[in-house]
């Protein structure tokens, strides 16, 4: 479960090795969805029954059909006891034609189970709370085939070991997504952030290089942040930032895998893999034109840059990145409505790749300190 990267692989870990661990051949996990009133599988793995899959789409079950969940378990922990696993079999040892599989001391919830065991051809099953910080979570269920041993009290013993083991696991797999979302989300506007913006274009330029794969940087700067800020407030100025964000999420779902982030204060960008450069001038163009119909603000600088385009090699993210911010930079100065093209008035021949070109020049202490941008040629300190 430790080397798990997500949830529905942690739990079909901790399904397969408890499978293993007491002799059955099939095992799933369960969650329980309070707010839907349900159990809903996770991961089933062993010997399949018909209609069961590996990770169900929408294998759910009603928990009034498994009161044992929700109301036994905590019925036993209110009077001081600990969640532990019980039995329940098909057919009870010793059970004459006729009887009762549910009476004695097999419990008296277990209709529901008896049925799926003789549904699904096994002879009996263990079942066991997963029990994350202090409140049931779901449940570990490990079955035999018929004509295996039935599971008994040492086995309910062990699987409850087992819950509390597959737990801790998903406690510490909730954890790590947790950190990941953190690492890699902008907290304001949701989207990714730098960290994944460079993760992701280290990984496109390396298929770039060894199968041309096609790598495009559209580069974003919001015009009059300052002024709203300045004029309305800073919590306007951070709606506007929330409100672009989601009209860039929204543009950059019209490229298949397209990754909108947000770099920081107030630049974005959509890094795209795969598609030409001229769907992504399409789609950076319709981009100017919603955030030009933002109620707040004064539109959006953009400028791209796409190995799709004569722009020379592109050997490092660093390049296309400062490809795509010279291009900005020149659509900010002349006040484009449109997105500026890096390499599409005269190649490599083109101003924008000759200023991402220029050595960078600190600018003036009065001027906002475009990070990584080269200033206009003439214009360094």
């Amino acid at each position: 479960m430790a080397a798990a990267h997500t949830l529905p692989e942690a739990v079909r870990s901790a399904a397969d090795r408890a499978c293993g661990a007491l002799g059955g051949n099939f095992a799933a996990v369960s969650v329980w969805e309070r707010e839907l009133g349900r159990l809903r599988v996770l991961a089933n793995v062993g010997a399949l029954a018909p209609g069961e899959r590996e990770f169900p789409e929408n294998e759910c079950y009603p928990v009034n059909e498994f009161p044992e969940i929700t109301e036994f378990l905590h019925e036993q922990w209110a009077r001081g006891g600990e969640p532990h696993a019980w039995v329940e079999v098909a057919e009870p040892p010793g059970a004459g034609p006729g009887a009762d599989p549910c009476a004695g001391s097999y419990g008296a919830y277990c209709h529901q189970r008896v049925n799926a065991l003789r549904r699904r051809g096994r002879s009996s099953c263990v079942v066991a709370p997963i029990v994350l910080r202090g409140r049931a979570w779901g449940e570990l269920y490990v079955a035999r085939a018929v004509g295996e041993p039935l599971f008994d009290r040492g086995d309910a013993d062990f699987a409850t070991v087992l819950a509390a083991v597959t737990a801790a696991g998903i406690a510490q797999t909730e954890r790590l997504e947790e950190a990941r979302r953190l690492a890699f989300t902008d907290p304001l506007t949701g989207l990714g952030n730098r960290r994944a913006v460079d993760i992701r274009l280290d990984e496109a330029l390396e298929a770039h290089r060894s199968d041309g794969t096609v790598v495009s940087l559209v580069v974003c700067d919001l015009n009059g942040l300052k002024t709203v800020n300045d004029t309305l407030g800073h919590a306007v100025g951070d709606r506007l930032l929330e409100r672009f964000g989601t009209v860039l999420s929204l543009c950059g779902a019209m490229l298949p895998g397209a990754l909108a982030a947000r770099l920081g204060g107030d630049e974005f960008c959509l890094l795209e893999v795969g598609p030409s450069a001229d769907e992504v001038v399409r789609v950076a163009d319709e981009l100017c034109r919603r955030a030009s119909e933002l109620e707040i603000g004064e539109g959006v600088a953009c400028g791209v840059a796409s190995t799709g385009d004569p722009i020379g090699p592109v050997r490092s993210a660093r390049r296309l990145f400062r490809l795509a911010d010279a291009a900005q930079y020149r659509a900010k100065a002349a006040r484009s409505e449109k997105p500026v093209v890096a390499g599409r008035d005269g190649g490599p021949d083109d101003p924008v790749v000759r200023l991402a070109d220029a050595p960078p020049q600190a600018p003036p202490a009065e001027r906002r300190r475009f990070r990584g941008r080269p200033a206009p040629p003439g214009q360094g300190p």
